[in-house]
């Protein structure tokens, strides 16, 4: 009985000192492929339009020149009387309003003797 006892020890004694071989760590590019696919997914869908967007904003608002009617984002309509740097006055009605340029939304109708592209741009 001892013998087999000691035998069922001894083959216990042995397996448990073999353990499975853990897999190696993954390193590299493959643990980041995830996100730089994810950035790039965001890049072309939403960073990149917008930056379209804000480039076709800054040429239409250096395309402004006096006597167009203009909208701001605030909903004034006007019609532009005087253009710096960075503001531009709009009259409405009775009244002049000064605004950043960057508060101009759109040209609504360019001025008469505006060129044809800017005329085409605001239709």
């Amino acid at each position: 009985m001892k013998s087999i006892l000691f035998l069922l020890l001894a083959t216990a004694s042995l397996f448990a000192q073999e353990a499975a071989p853990q897999p190696a760590p993954q390193g590299g590019i493959g643990a980041f492929l995830p996100f730089i696919l994810l950035f790039v997914v965001m890049y072309l869908f939403f960073i990149r339009p917008k930056q379209k967007e804000m480039k076709k904003m800054d040429e239409m608002r250096k395309a402004m020149k006096k006597g167009d009617e203009v909208m701001t984002f605030a909903g004034i309509i006007g019609i532009v009387h005087h253009i710096d740097d960075t503001t531009v006055t709009l009259r409405t009605g009775s009244s002049t309003i000064k605004f950043q340029k960057a508060a101009i939304q759109s040209i609504t109708t360019p001025a008469p003797d505006a060129p044809e592209a800017v005329k085409e741009e605001s239709k």
